[in-house]
């Protein structure tokens, strides 16, 4: 896909996975490998864009921007709490980073399901076996 074309013609980019496009059921290692695609294309994908194609982003792309994609009041909120501590390695570059924007970058690059501290699922906390289920479910 030529993302700065779509891009630059306003087509709206979702970012997601079901895994027939990738490996993973991850949007954390979705997103890191869109980056690293762009970049051996001469694109950069910055990690808010990437951010905001896996939210926002793919809600408007599917139409479903009035119902899900953000957190706004009455809105159905499916999200996860990260965790800036998750590994040695994340705290380490966390430690450095500048600005939310370098932050976001070292999630997407170095994200992965221990980074997850919370889900939530239509705004409610999904706990124990459930969320495990949903874990053991991605490779």
């Amino acid at each position: 896909m030529d993302y700065e074309a779509a891009r630059k013609a306003g087509i709206e980019i979702g970012l997601g996975s079901d895994v027939g496009a990738g490996t993973s059921l991850s949007l954390l290692a979705t997103m890191s490998e869109a980056y690293k695609v762009a970049h051996i294309k001469g694109t950069v994908i910055a990690a808010e864009q990437a951010f905001y194609h896996a939210t926002l982003g793919g809600a408007r792309a599917l139409h479903m921007a009035d119902r899900v994609g953000s957190l706004k009041p009455g809105m159905e909120a499916d999200f996860l709490v990260l965790d800036y501590a998750a590994t040695p390695v994340i705290a380490g570059r966390m430690a450095v980073a500048r600005d939310v924007m370098e932050r976001l970058f070292v999630l997407m690059m170095l994200g992965d399901d221990r980074a997850v501290r919370h889900a939530y699922l239509a705004g409610k906390p999904v706990a124990g076996h459930a969320f495990a289920a949903t874990q053991q479910a991605a490779p």
